[in-house]
C-alpha cells in the first residue's frame, strides 16, 4: 500500500534548471561563447557536476576569475529562478495526496535554504512532512547516490515499497530506484536529453495524471509491462 510520495525539487516543483542554465548562457555569450544543452546536462540532478567556469577559460583560452564568474552566474540564478512558477500539476497532486492521507516529502541535491527558501516562496513548505536535501546531517551526499531518498524514508516512517517518488532527471531515476522505490520520470526540456534510466513509470507532465492513478500503477502488478505514458 502506497503510504508516501516523495518529490524531488529543481526541474520538478519549479523549473529552476532553465534558470540555471541560463545564467550560465549569459556570461558564456559575454565571451562570445556558447554553452550548449548537451553539456549542462551533465551537471543536471547531482550533487558535483562539471566545472562549467573551467570550460569557459579553456574556451577564451586567457585567465578568468572562477570565483568572481560563478558570484555573478549565482546573483543571475536568484533572480531568475525567483520568477519561476509552480509548474503544472504540483499543486494538485499535493491536494490530492493530502485528501488520501498519502505522506508527503522532497529528496534534493541542492542545499536546504535553497529549497526550504522556493517552497516557503510558492506557500508549499507546510504541506511536506519531511525535507532532506544534500547539506542535511543525515544525507552528506547528492544524487545518484541514493542516501537522500533513505533518509526521506526514515523521516516519514515509511518502507521503501510504501512509496512513489517522482523525479525529472535520470541520476535522480537512480537514487530513488537504487533505494527500492517506484519511481515515476517527468523530464523537463532539459533533462528529456538525458533519458528516463528505466523509470517505472514516464510521464509528459504531472498534469497529465491524477494521483489516485499513479497509486493504482504503483500498487498493481503490472509494473513489469509499464511503457511510457502520454496522457497530454
Amino acid at each position: 500500500m502506497i503510504r508516501a510520495v516523495i518529490f524531488d525539487f529543481d526541474g520538478l516543483i519549479v523549473d529552476t534548471e532553465t534558470a540555471d542554465l541560463q545564467s550560465w548562457q549569459e556570461i558564456f555569450r559575454e565571451y562570445g561563447q556558447e554553452l550548449s544543452l548537451e553539456r549542462w546536462a551533465l551537471n543536471v540532478g547531482r550533487a558535483e557536476g562539471i566545472d562549467i567556469a573551467g570550460d569557459l577559460r579553456q574556451l577564451v583560452g586567457q585567465t578568468l576569475d572562477p570565483e568572481s564568474l560563478r558570484a555573478r552566474r549565482r546573483a543571475r540564478n536568484i533572480e531568475l529562478a525567483e520568477a519561476q512558477p509552480v509548474l503544472p500539476g504540483i499543486r494538485d497532486r499535493i491536494a490530492e495526496a493530502r485528501a488520501m492521507d498519502v505522506k508527503l516529502g522532497v529528496a534534493s541535491s541542492s542545499r536546504r535554504d535553497w529549497v526550504e527558501g522556493h517552497l516557503a516562496r510558492l506557500r508549499l513548505i507546510a504541506d511536506f512532512h519531511a525535507i532532506r536535501c544534500r547539506d542535511h546531517p543525515d544525507v552528506g551526499v547528492g544524487k545518484p547516490d541514493p542516501t537522500v531518498y533513505l533518509a526521506v524514508l526514515r523521516a516519514l516512517g515509511v518502507a521503501a515499497d510504501e512509496a512513489i517518488a517522482l523525479e525529472d532527471s535520470s541520476s535522480g531515476v537512480q537514487a530513488a530506484q537504487t533505494a527500492g522505490i517506484f519511481t515515476v520520470a517527468v523530464p523537463n526540456d532539459i533533462t528529456r536529453r538525458m533519458g528516463d534510466a528505466g523509470a517505472d513509470l514516464t510521464l509528459e507532465s504531472l498534469a497529465s495524471m491524477p494521483l489516485a492513478e499513479i497509486v493504482r500503477i504503483a500498487e498493481g502488478p503490472a509494473q513489469t509491462t509499464l511503457e511510457t505514458l502520454d496522457h497530454e
